[in-house]
């Protein structure tokens, strides 16, 4: 028999069918049995008679949390029944497999008057057997969300006749300045060069660019080499790449974002704002889906930290006042949503010294460029790039660059139209949408003391 969704399940009443899953709930008593199957699109009640079915004792009794099964049964309907008012009254249940005892607590247990509470388990703890841990009708929902969030970010990059690209993660020259890089040995007995795991795929989004494709997409692993324990920072993650040709400024880029959002985090809230709000909201967090209205509010660098010097009487040191603090990430948020009533913020005008060589500079050299901030942290750095040949050279010859990057100089050396575009970090974009620490946003941590499972 073909197995049923359990989510189509109560459109089959009176019908035989097949449903698999995990056991997530199984009350074994004197004559009655109730088994709760999990499946990645629902819950089932499966009501078990015992004196039916005298054959299936050794089978009941192999029954633990989490174990796998496959029941056949017909559908029932019925008011009695609390889980959504269906049942299956089974006609055969086979193990797949048995589950052992499971090593974490994966949600926080009330106490009852039998037992006492148990402690949901950290999060270091349950990423070492995350594989369990996701089984959570939460964490399941997170994945079904971000599947909906990256798929609206490549239809709208493909309705516009962008063309996406993969490109290599094994490169010969860093790709980010202010970001450590892993270091690899690359094949030394053919006296090649270190090789790096990219750090984005900026040089090769540049050759795209340069090879005339106009514009170009991808969604793909970057690594960070960067000692960071934060809530935010990972050192692999994956990102969502733009990049396009024959623009007029940086501004142009920032409406193809500022769009682009807006269209993506309305189709997650078409599609699962109700269930993120439910499951999601806490006390200190409220996880609402917000769509943004467009214009994004734009800021210069300097004009934000002259208001929260004001407003909030927050300074740095004028040594820091070339880039963004975080304290200052973190308060634009308050004065974002203070000014504008808004969660987004573009703050533009950043110094030549902590940009990046690749970005066009102004006729005073400021970088024409941007971050883009979400709820108080960056989501996004995105650009102008710099696309002739002979000024690119010389402000990568200003940072100490030239030798390094000649192969990436040669793009433009040929002709290149110019260009821009930015990187999202699909996790980060996650963990904000959902009020969580990067952690918990992603299918598998990775962190300077975190390489398994």
């Amino acid at each position: 028999m073909e197995r049923t969704y359990i989510r189509d399940v109560a459109a089959k009443a009176e019908q035989e069918v097949l449903v698999r899953g995990f056991t997530e709930n199984f009350r074994d008593g004197k004559s009655m049995a109730f088994l709760v199957i999990k499946d990645i699109t629902g819950k089932v009640q499966v009501t078990i008679e015992k004196e039916l079915h005298p054959e299936w004792a050794d089978t009941l009794a192999q029954i633990t949390q989490d174990t796998v099964v496959s029941v056949t049964g017909i559908v029932k309907l019925s008011e009695f029944v609390k889980l959504n008012g269906i049942e299956i009254i089974p006609t055969s249940i086979s193990i797949d497999s048995v589950a052992a005892p499971l090593p974490i607590a994966r949600d926080y247990i009330p106490a009852t008057k039998k037992k006492a509470a148990v402690e949901r388990s950290s999060i270091d703890q349950r990423i070492d057997y995350r594989w369990i841990d996701l089984r959570t009708d939460a964490n399941q929902l997170m994945f079904k969300a971000q599947t909906a969030l990256v798929r609206a970010l490549r239809d709208f990059a493909l309705d516009r006749d962008f063309i996406e690209v993969h490109t290599p993660k094994l490169i010969g020259a860093a790709s980010e300045s202010g970001a450590d890089v892993f270091r690899l040995d690359y094949f030394p007995s053919y006296n090649l060069p270190n090789a790096y795991l990219a750090q984005s795929p900026q040089f090769y989004k540049q050759m795209a660019m340069a090879s005339g494709f106009e514009r170009y997409f991808e969604v793909g692993p970057v690594f960070r080499a960067e000692k960071s324990f934060t809530s935010k920072h990972a050192t692999e993650f994956t990102c969502f790449d733009i990049e396009f040709s024959y623009i007029d400024s940086f501004e142009d880029v920032m409406k193809f974002e500022e769009e682009l959002l807006t269209s993506a985090l309305a189709k997650v809230k078409e599609k699962y704002g109700d269930k993120i709000k439910e499951t999601f909201s806490t006390e200190d967090f409220d996880a609402e889906i917000i769509v943004p209205t467009t214009p994004f509010p734009r800021v210069k660098l300097a004009d934000l930290y002259d208001a929260l010097e004001k407003e909030y009487g927050y300074t740095v040191p004028d040594e820091e006042k070339g880039d963004l603090t975080t304290e200052a990430e973190h308060l634009s948020y308050d004065w974002v949503k203070k000014h504008y009533g808004h969660e987004f913020l573009f703050i533009t005008d950043y110094s030549a010294e902590k940009r990046a060589f690749y970005h066009m500079r102004d006729e005073n050299g400021v970088p024409q460029g941007y971050d883009l901030i979400w709820r108080g942290v960056e989501i996004t750095t995105g650009a102008q790039r710099e696309h002739r040949y002979e000024v690119l050279k010389k402000q990568a010859e200003e940072k100490g660059l030239g030798k390094d990057v000649a192969f990436y100089l040669e793009f433009f050396k040929y002709g290149c139209p110019p260009h821009g575009g930015f990187g999202i970090g699909v996790d980060r974009l996650t963990m904000l949408l959902l009020g969580l620490p990067i952690k918990e946003a992603m299918f598998l941590f990775r962190g300077p003391s975190r390489l398994t499972p």
